[in-house]
């Protein structure tokens, strides 16, 4: 019998994570892999809030857009390695990569109001919904 299943681009599963990391070529320094933000997103009446994971990234390689409803955060990474035995250099190696992500919430967010700050890895997002506009019946005459 066939099923249908839906695949939660926020869902992570650990095993599938796991075996992806086994058979990577780089799987000793995580260099090849591709960078990942992983978000929580929190509603309340009045405002999103929304926490992103972008370890090693300057906050000035961070861009944050808010189009309607539509958040998009994207980052880009930039790592090196290098490794020395008697003052020569053995191994250098550099990786740069551009990790993004984006997601529909309910409502509209009020852009003017908007907030985001990065401490320690963590991007935190203040997104206020923006008011909703009132409809008004009108009598016929």
């Amino acid at each position: 019998m066939n099923e249908l299943r839906t695949k939660d681009p926020f869902a992570l599963d650990p095993f599938e994570e796991a075996f992806r990391a086994l058979w990577s070529p780089s799987r000793l320094e995580g260099a090849g892999r591709t960078p990942q933000i992983r978000v929580d997103v929190h509603e309340d009446e009045a405002a999103y809030t929304i926490k992103a994971d972008i370890p090693g990234v300057k906050k000035d390689d961070i861009d944050v857009r808010v189009d309607g409803n539509v958040v998009t955060i994207g980052a880009e990474v930039k790592r090196e390695h290098e490794e020395k035995k008697e003052g020569r250099v053995l191994r250098s190696e550099r990786y740069v990569g551009y990790a993004s992500r984006s997601f529909t919430l309910a409502s509209d967010v009020d852009e003017g109001q908007a907030d985001a700050k990065y401490v320690d890895g963590v991007l935190t997002l203040k997104l206020p919904k923006k008011a909703k506009a009132s409809s008004k019946r009108l009598s016929v005459g």
